[in-house]
């Protein structure tokens, strides 16, 4: 009985290391009964990724998949000149879903294709992160992106059918929703 205490205790304090800071308990919960238990997403591409939420993209970009790995999105450098409300320097990161898709100017992002987006300010302090992730049926109406923007803390502020993502983006639908990248 006391070894099964320490295993589940020990199992709590490595989830607590790995949750968002700020994530609220019953979000953990909601993890842990949604298939996001020890083990489980490790190597797998975001398509496999059954949950559409932003703690769990949260999860897979910064732990399972961790983005600053990934390749700048094809045209961009880093800190590149970026445009309100993605700040004034800007870096543009690219899973290999997405990245093959521009490469192969497939015309549209494929299931489980990631861009993610630093966000900073003019002096070169980071100020946000935007996630765009297409999950195949999530949101047909508006591209099946599934929307994230969290803080350098690791906060998040918006996700899922975020309305102010959406209406910005709608003017790139002939692109698939992407603004800074051809994808024909």
């Amino acid at each position: 009985m006391k070894r099964r205490l320490h295993a589940l205790l020990a199992a709590a304090g490595l989830l607590a290391l790995l949750l968002p800071a700020g994530l609220p308990a019953a979000d953990m919960g909601t993890m842990m009964g949604q298939g996001m238990g020890m083990g489980q997403g490790v190597g797998q591409g975001m398509g496999m990724m059954q949950n559409a939420d932003g703690a769990h993209l949260l999860m897979h970009i910064t732990k399972t998949d961790p983005y600053v790995k990934w390749n700048l999105m094809p045209g961009t450098t880093r800190m590149r000149q970026g445009l309100e409300p993605h700040g004034a320097l800007q870096n543009v990161y690219v899973n290999k879903l997405a990245m093959k898709a521009f490469k192969d100017k497939a015309g549209s992002l494929p299931d489980g294709a990631i861009i993610v987006k630093e966000n900073y300010t003019p002096d070169g302090k980071l100020a946000a992160v935007t996630v765009m992730n297409k999950k195949k049926g999530y949101n047909p109406e508006a591209g099946d992106y599934l929307w994230l923007k969290y803080t350098p803390d690791m906060k998040i502020q918006a996700q899922g059918k975020a309305d102010p993502c959406i209406k910005c983006h709608a003017k790139a639908k002939d692109n698939d929703w992407v603004v800074l990248a051809p994808l024909k």
